[in-house]
């Protein structure tokens, strides 16, 4: 297959992500990107914050108590708590990321310098055997264990610290989105 078609091909596919669609907070973001005729997303998230289980190595082996892809609140996070299962809980807060198919390896090149350039530290090209892919990852992430064997170990304050760090590491990853859209001009 060529660029154009499978592009024409990838985005008349049903989205497979447990969400089953592209994040409010990035849609803008990704029709402007699949509307640049060198490019199209493979899969996307605008960043989000979770209390999730692992039930294994494997990513379809996670369950997710809590999701949000925006602002969270000491309350929401306290809630989600309530219903501790035997399991560890993880809470996690993810920076956004995206996975660009590039036309030209010069294509996939520009994307990773403009991006590299706002701050999307993680970035680089992926594939270039079937498709030329490139990974867009932001750096504001963090991850630490809120429940261990049904047992909450993190206290009110520090669950409110949590939240709090969350939404600053949320902002900043909303800005460099909003730097991303304004950038693809360039491109």
């Amino acid at each position: 297959m060529n660029f154009d078609n499978d592009k024409k091909c990838f985005l008349r596919k049903i989205d497979k992500s447990k969400k089953g669609s592209v994040d409010k907070a990035i849609k803008p973001l990704v029709n402007k990107i699949n509307s640049l005729k060198n490019y199209y997303t493979t899969s996307s998230c605008a960043g989000r914050v979770l209390l999730l289980i692992r039930r294994g190595k494997k990513k379809h082996e996670t369950e997710w108590l809590f999701a949000k892809h925006g602002k969270v609140s000491f309350n929401e996070l306290k809630k989600a708590l309530r219903r501790l299962p035997k399991q560890d809980v993880w809470f996690k807060e993810e920076a956004s990321i995206f996975h660009i198919s590039c036309r030209t390896i010069d294509d996939a090149q520009k994307l990773v310098n403009l991006t590299r350039n706002i701050g999307f530290r993680r970035t680089g090209i992926q594939s270039i055997k079937r498709k030329i892919v490139v990974e867009i990852v932001s750096t504001e992430n963090i991850e630490t264990i809120a429940a261990k064997s049904g047992k909450i170990i993190v206290d009110d304050d520090y669950l409110k610290v949590l939240a709090e760090e969350a939404n600053k590491k949320m902002k900043r990853n909303k800005e460099k989105i909003g730097f991303f859209y304004k950038g693809l001009s360039c491109l």
